[in-house]
């Protein structure tokens, strides 16, 4: 809605703000107050793609972040602090004052400030990555695992990108680009922190076989990535004859033995977020909606649905705490899960052996973020176009274009074609997959490995994923179903010249090239 638009807009700007001062307060030694650092998180994360449509809670973010702009102010005085800067001005609006006050800092306004759109666009991609490394670390810290390093780099980083948006501090889009190459290197940082706080909470994912079957009696949806939510609802409705089933990117949490062992944790239902409009209608009971994506709610089930954390719609129930105690509800063929890196790394000398013999000939990473559009049937296309003696390595909604294809298991070993590595959330698998089996072949780069990647992108963490791997040098990436709008062809140029990313083409031409390791 433009007028959630608009929030979301101003309460970014505000948020730039307040890492100013945050950054200032952290150079100069002075102690920040942990609710700053929090509020950071969440506040980035609530403007996620497809996370909070809540005009109502977008007041109350807006009211707060004029609140802790304040508090900022006076910490860095007391601090002996430089290079503050004002709050945007508003504590309490109209509609009227809203519009004309946000309008100042909507993309395109931001742009004409800039007065340069490869540098603004440069700017945006680097917002976008921040915005998806605070989902991560507001993800760890929700499991009580936190950095403040973290914290320190995400003011300093939203910081710099504000003085260069604002004219306070020069930089070229060269720069800015660099700079979001750092943030990508940090990311990597912030998703081995989710990836250790998953661990740790839950236990190490093991290989299963999850049902699609519904049973008999009361049931709970629950679908976003939050696992604590889930354990918490779990414990909450155990022994209660209430069954509880995922959605969406919930699924890998069935490969984790904490959450596993919960015997009414009853097995999966539906697909990806972009079919919710069906697939909720369909289910009989309550749905826990805990983080993106969430499609705006039809009638027929909105008086049915919760959500939670940063996620919010105009009119739908949101549940503050993860006290869960009035909801309840029920909802289809098995999908291997549990494949993340543990597992996949202690078969690292076995696919070894196999790609030494022969058997698997190419890896292919296909996942990430799935969406409405036609286009990303390319991803569908594309898997089952995969010669039978490959192994493709998939995470994110994206899965669903590929994990109920018939694409078998590779020849007699036993092991499935698609592994699973988990939720985007557990991006850091990959990584970690491709380095083992780097240092298993003895090579000197990811890239000389039999590995192509085909991302499917829609949000900021996959942004945040992006960054990343190009920090860490991967090339020939490619990327669809459509490239950002905002990435502008200066910026494509020097992403395709130094980094090989490539937009998807034909799913006939794209798998030829990749089997030729281009």
């Amino acid at each position: 809605p433009p007028k959630v638009a608009a929030q979301q807009d101003l309460l970014v700007e505000q948020l730039k703000r307040i890492a100013i001062n945050a950054d200032a307060i952290n150079k100069a030694g002075g102690s920040l107050p942990p609710e700053v650092d929090a509020f950071m998180l969440g506040g980035l994360f609530s403007t996620l793609t497809n996370v909070n449509f809540d005009s109502s809670r977008f007041a109350d973010y807006i009211k707060h972040a004029g609140d802790l702009h304040e508090m900022t102010q006076n910490v860095a005085l007391a601090a002996g602090a430089t290079g503050t800067t004002k709050a945007v001005g508003v504590k309490a609006y109209d509609d009227e004052q809203l519009g004309l006050l946000a309008s100042r800092y909507s993309v395109l306004a931001r742009r004409d400030a800039v007065g340069d759109a490869d540098l603004s666009s440069a700017i945006e991609l680097g917002t976008y990555a921040l915005k998806g490394m605070a989902a991560y670390a507001d993800h760890a810290a929700k499991l009580g695992v936190t950095d403040d390093s973290v914290h320190a780099f995400i003011h300093s980083a939203l910081a710099k990108i504000a003085r260069v948006e604002s004219g306070a501090e020069s930089a070229t889009m060269a720069d800015m680009l660099q700079h979001v190459l750092d943030i990508g290197g940090k990311n990597v940082e912030v998703m081995a922190m989710l990836d250790s706080a998953h661990r740790t909470a839950f236990g190490t994912p093991t290989p299963r076989s999850v049902t699609t079957t519904p049973k008999e009696g009361k049931a709970i949806l629950v679908s976003g990535h939050d696992l604590a939510d889930l354990q918490a609802l779990l414990e909450q409705t155990k022994d209660t004859g209430i069954r509880v089933y995922t959605h969406g990117e919930m699924l890998p949490a069935h490969g984790y033995p904490e959450l596993a062992k919960y015997r009414h944790l009853a097995g999966h239902y539906g697909t990806a977020w972009q079919l919710q409009q069906l697939e909720f209608n369909l289910f009989p009971g309550a749905i826990v909606v805990t983080t993106n994506c969430l499609m705006p709610p039809r009638r027929k089930y909105a008086n049915r649905l919760f959500t939670t954390n940063a996620v919010g719609f105009d009119g739908i129930q949101h549940v503050p705490s993860t006290d869960f105690t009035p909801r309840l509800i029920a909802p289809a063929p098995a999908m291997n899960v549990g494949y993340g890196h543990s597992a996949i790394v202690a078969l690292a000398g076995t696919i070894k052996d196999l790609v030494e013999a022969g058997q698997i000939s190419r890896f292919f990473v296909i996942g990430g973020c799935d969406g409405s559009e036609s286009e990303r049937s390319y991803f569908t296309k594309l898997a089952k176009l995969t010669p039978a003696d490959s192994v493709i390595l998939t995470a994110g909604c994206g899965k669903y274009r590929l994990n109920t294809l018939p694409l078998g298991e590779l020849s007699e070993t036993g092991l499935p074609r698609v592994l699973d590595l988990g939720q985007c959330n557990d991006s850091y698998g990959a990584v970690v997959v491709a380095n083992t089996l780097k240092d298993a072949f003895g090579l000197d780069s990811i890239n000389d490995l039999p590995l192509s990647i085909s991302l499917s992108w829609l949000e900021q963490k996959a942004v945040a994923v992006l960054a990343s791997l190009l920090h860490l040098g991967i090339r020939n990436i490619r990327i669809g179903p459509s490239l950002p709008a905002f990435v502008t062809p200066a910026v494509l140029d020097v992403l395709v010249s130094d980094f090989g990313l490539k937009p998807i083409g034909k799913p006939e031409d794209d798998i030829a090239a990749m089997m030729r390791g281009e």
